[in-house]
C-alpha cells in the first residue's frame, strides 16, 4: 500500500506561484511513477504532470507546459509541483498519484485546493 499526503495549496493571485508537495509512505517510493492530476468544479479529473522513478522522464499537459515543473526527492519520499504564472483556469483540487512503472495510477492522495484569483 501507498499513502500520499499533499500540502502547499492555497489562494494566489493571477501570475503568482505555488509549490505543492506530496509525501509518500508505505511502498518504496523510489520504485514508483508519480504524478499530479487536478479536478476543477463541475469538471472531470485532468492529468497535469508525471515523473518517472529516476526523474529521467517527465510529461506535462499542454495547458501547463512551460509554467509547471514536476520533481521528486527519493531520499525524502516526496514529489513536488512548482506552479508559476498561475491563471484562474488553474483553480482546482490537485491530487497526487502513484503507480508502478508502466501501470495506471492506482494510489491517490486526498487532494489540496489551489485557487487563483483574477
Amino acid at each position: 500500500q501507498v499513502q500520499l499526503v499533499e500540502s502547499g495549496g492555497g489562494l494566489v493571485q493571477t501570475g503568482g506561484s505555488l509549490r505543492l508537495s506530496c509525501a509518500s509512505s508505505g511502498r518504496t517510493f523510489s520504485s514508483l511513477t508519480m504524478g499530479w492530476l487536478r479536478q476543477a468544479p463541475g469538471k472531470g479529473r485532468e492529468f497535469v504532470a508525471a515523473i518517472s522513478w529516476n526523474s529521467r522522464s517527465t510529461n506535462y499537459a499542454d495547458s501547463v507546459k512551460g509554467r509547471f515543473t514536476i520533481s521528486r526527492d527519493n531520499a525524502k519520499n516526496t514529489v513536488y509541483l512548482q506552479m508559476n504564472s498561475l491563471k484562474p483556469e488553474d483553480t482546482a483540487v490537485y491530487v497526487c498519484a502513484a503507480a508502478s512503472t508502466g501501470r495506471p495510477f492506482n494510489y491517490w492522495g486526498q487532494g489540496t485546493q489551489v485557487t487563483v484569483s483574477s
